[in-house]
């Protein structure tokens, strides 16, 4: 997908977008029913096309809606790729919980001081920043499994020093918020959790 239909389909109306959401929760519905996998109660949907992700609950009836980053590279489930992946995943690890917004993190593990405090050339890179999901595909032989398993290619949900870059594809295969959103979306979610990357 080239940069102008990115652009495209980050402007398309919010019944559009609705109709996405809709489309991506069949699709997930079919893909647990497939694996013989029991739905979560809280289920995260990212629209690549889109830039979009979607948080759907049980318990609220309310449709929360995150504008992402995911990779600049094509959609690729395939080690070394730098693709975001593709079905269904859950959410195997959260790390993160309590630090500072824009705290940065290596190796998953906090260096004790916010991407601001850092040096002009030690911010150019894309950091993960503020938390980290974890996630661990739930498809063997698509996104679980040598040569191409989510949860070893180290994918995660996380926060970027690169907040104006939020609404494009700018990661490494990750999927990127806003780090106050981040937090959000770490507080309102559990382990377990389904995630359906399309």
């Amino acid at each position: 997908m080239s940069n102008l239909d990115f652009e495209i389909a980050r402007s398309l109306p919010v019944q559009l977008k609705s109709n996405m959401l809709s489309e991506l929760q069949e699709r997930y519905t079919h893909k647990a029913r497939s694996l013989n996998i029991k739905p979560s109660a809280r289920r995260l949907f990212v629209s690549i096309e889109s830039q979009t992700c979607w948080l759907d609950s049980d318990d609220d009836p309310l449709t929360r809606t995150f504008r992402v980053s995911t990779g600049t590279r094509p959609p690729s489930n395939q080690e070394g790729s730098n693709g975001t992946p593709t079905g269904l995943h859950r959410i195997q690890e959260k790390i993160g919980g309590g630090s500072r917004v824009g705290t940065v993190f290596k190796g998953r593990v906090s260096i004790g001081k916010q991407y601001e405090e850092l040096d002009h050339k030690d911010r150019e890179p894309n950091l993960i920043t503020t938390r980290i999901l974890w996630l661990s595909g739930l498809e063997p032989g698509h996104n679980q499994g040598p040569g191409h398993d989510s949860y070893e290619r180290y994918i995660y949900f996380h926060g970027t020093n690169h907040e104006d870059k939020i609404g494009e594809p700018s990661s490494g295969g990750c999927i990127q918020l806003l780090n106050t959103e981040i937090i959000e979306l770490f507080d309102l979610t559990t382990l377990g959790d389904h995630v359906y990357i399309s």
